[in-house]
C-alpha cells in the first residue's frame, strides 16, 4: 500500500491545469479551418471534398456575388479542405475552443467577385479564378497566338461553349452531307 502511495506521489499531477493554463496541442492536430480570402481563388474544391457538407459555394446571378461559407457545427476536421486547395488558402489551425452561445456564430462566409460571360452576360466564374487560370495559362503557353485564342474560351461560360460546340459540329456536319453529294452526283469519283 505504501509502495503504491510512493509511486502516485512520484508522479505528480496525471492532468493539465486546463482551463487555466493553455492546453498543448500535437503539431498534426487537426482544429479549426481558417480561410485566407486573398489566396482563394473560389474555385470550389474545397466544397466538393468536404464529406459532412460543411463548406458551400453559392452564386448569386443578381448581384454577380460568389460566397464560399464554412458551418463550423457540420465540420468533422478530416482535412480534405485542405488537402485538395490548389492555393493553401485553408487550413486546418491548432484552435480548438469553438463552443459558442449564437449559433449564427459558427457560420463564416466570404463573398467574392464574379466573371460574367462575354457572349451571353451571365456570371459564370470568380474573378479570382479566371485570373489564376489566365496567369498559369501564359505561364505554361509559348505561342501568343494560342493564349489570345484560349482566352476568348476562358472568357465564356459551359452553356455558350456548349452552343458554340453545336454550331461548330453542326457547320461541319452540313459540310460534310455538300462534300458526300457532290461525291454521289460525280458518280463516286473526284
Amino acid at each position: 500500500m505504501f509502495k503504491l502511495l510512493k509511486t502516485v506521489f512520484k508522479t505528480g499531477d496525471a492532468t493539465t491545469k486546463y482551463p487555466f493554463k493553455p492546453y498543448e496541442t500535437d503539431p498534426d492536430f487537426r482544429g479549426k479551418p481558417e480561410l485566407d480570402s486573398a489566396q482563394c481563388i473560389v474555385c470550389g474544391a474545397c466544397t466538393m471534398a468536404c464529406p459532412a457538407n460543411a463548406l458551400t459555394l453559392r452564386t448569386d446571378t443578381q448581384n454577380g456575388e460568389r460566397t464560399w461559407s464554412l458551418f463550423l457545427g457540420r465540420c468533422i476536421f478530416c482535412g480534405r479542405c485542405e488537402e485538395v486547395c490548389p492555393t493553401k488558402a485553408i487550413r486546418l489551425t491548432q484552435d480548438f475552443e469553438l463552443s459558442v452561445c449564437n449559433k449564427q456564430d459558427l457560420y463564416q462566409e466570404t463573398t467574392f467577385g464574379t466573371t460574367n460571360c462575354q457572349q451571353c452576360g451571365k456570371p459564370f466564374t470568380s474573378d479570382k479564378e479566371l485570373n489564376y487560370t489566365i496567369e498559369l495559362l501564359r505561364q505554361s503557353a509559348v505561342d501568343p497566338a494560342q493564349i489570345s485564342q484560349k482566352l476568348a474560351v476562358l472568357h465564356t461560360c459551359p452553356d455558350c461553349k456548349r452552343q458554340n460546340s453545336l454550331e461548330k459540329t453542326a457547320e461541319i456536319e452540313t459540310h460534310m452531307r455538300v462534300k458526300l453529294a457532290m461525291f454521289r452526283h460525280n458518280g463516286g469519283s473526284k
